[in-house]
């Protein structure tokens, strides 16, 4: 069956939002859901930063980004608002092509706040960061409630 690593990070079919920052960025979900959020970043020039690197605030937003979402797709329905409060991000090792796969695991789920653990990992399966995101959920009036539209499948996809 192969690595077990390996495919415990497997993101496929991917599903792209193609929308705002994540679309910017080129975030592609393979999973999504209050509990789970799984993606990959294709790396490419615009992310690297001048050593050649993947810039350490694409690993930041790709955090935050599935944090948010997966909080978001439990808590729109009820007219809140997911936010972003904290994101604490260790680095760990670079990534300088190939894909930045990730996964959020959700670890508390409360009235006003959700807290996940996020991994980034290599092509490699090598655990490259490692961030603690906290979501602000805000009542309706907070906030305006987003416009929730799910990542859709990329054309061509099964």
């Amino acid at each position: 069956m192969g690595d077990p690593q390996r495919a415990r990070i497997s993101v496929e079919p991917p599903l792209t939002s193609g929308r705002g920052f994540e679309g910017l960025i080129g975030i592609e979900f393979g999973e999504l859901s209050g509990d789970v959020v799984r993606s990959r970043v294709p790396v490419r020039e615009e992310l690297m930063q001048p050593a050649g690197l993947v810039h350490g605030g694409v690993y930041a937003a790709i955090a935050e980004s599935l944090a948010t979402w997966g909080t978001a797709s439990v808590v729109a329905s009820e007219g809140k608002t997911a936010v972003g409060l904290s994101n604490q991000m260790s680095f760990l090792r670079s990534i300088t092509d190939g894909h930045l796969t990730a996964i959020a695991i959700r670890k508390h789920r409360g009235r006003t706040t959700w807290v996940w653990e996020v991994e980034v990992y290599d092509d490699e399966g090598r655990l490259c960061a490692h961030s603690r995101v906290t979501i602000a959920v805000r009542e309706p009036g907070m906030l305006e409630p987003p416009t929730l539209e799910p990542p859709m499948r990329k054309p061509g996809d099964a």
